[in-house]
């Protein structure tokens, strides 16, 4: 996963509510047995729609998504975070989202800002024609106008996004502590390291083989 510090640039001003993950990549999209080309299926059923947002050339490759309340929500299938990362959005900004979503979409690098719902209507406002700034630094959403809304997120996950750990990456972190745990163990319990061709030997009462 790529670290992310700033994400700055174009912004969808859609401010839709209630947005499940269906809405965001259909179920027939499921079946593809790679994360590459899920873009193509997002948000499909709104794209079909003539003068769509998502199809504006004022907005191509915009890489933060601006939505209503509860985005997200519906099932838990991290092929909604997939789909937006493979159409290049890296944070969404919504008043709040589903639990699970939220979580696949910080796995993903997907920043998922928290903001009130009047700073969700100004940003909208101004995103139809200017830039939008999200800051982990500084935990900030700015804009040209001097907007300045400040944001929570968990010390946790805004760790993982801004050194860029998934769940293998924190692992492999801690890669000293696991193979010095794993010396301890081999030593206090050698028994746990025996060769296979011991495996199945069976030990008596008496202590007899």
């Amino acid at each position: 996963m790529e670290p992310i510090v700033h994400v700055d640039g174009r912004a969808y001003p859609w401010g839709a509510k209630n947005i499940d993950t269906d809405i965001i990549i259909p179920a027939h999209w499921l079946k593809t047995t790679t994360r590459e080309g899920l873009g193509k299926g997002a948000f499909e059923s709104v794209r079909a729609e003539p003068g769509n947002l998502f199809d504006d050339p004022r907005y191509a490759g915009a890489p933060i998504l601006i939505a209503g309340e509860n985005f997200g929500c519906g099932s838990s299938r991290e092929h909604a975070a997939w789909a937006l990362t493979d159409m290049g959005v890296r944070a969404v900004i919504a008043p709040s989202f589903s639990d699970i979503f939220s979580g696949n979409a910080i796995k993903n690098g997907i920043v998922t800002v928290v903001l009130p719902q009047d700073a969700i209507d100004r940003l909208v406002e101004v995103a139809r024609d200017q830039p939008v700034a999200v800051d982990l630094e500084t935990m900030t959403v700015t804009t040209p106008y001097q907007d300045r809304f400040a944001f929570t997120l968990d010390p946790f996950r805004r760790r993982c996004l801004m050194e860029g750990l998934d769940e293998i990456g924190m692992t492999l972190a801690q890669d000293t502590a696991i193979s010095k745990y794993e010396s301890g163990v081999s030593h206090a319990r050698p028994w746990l390291h025996q060769e296979s061709g011991d495996a199945g030997v069976v030990v008596d009462g008496a202590g007899r083989a």
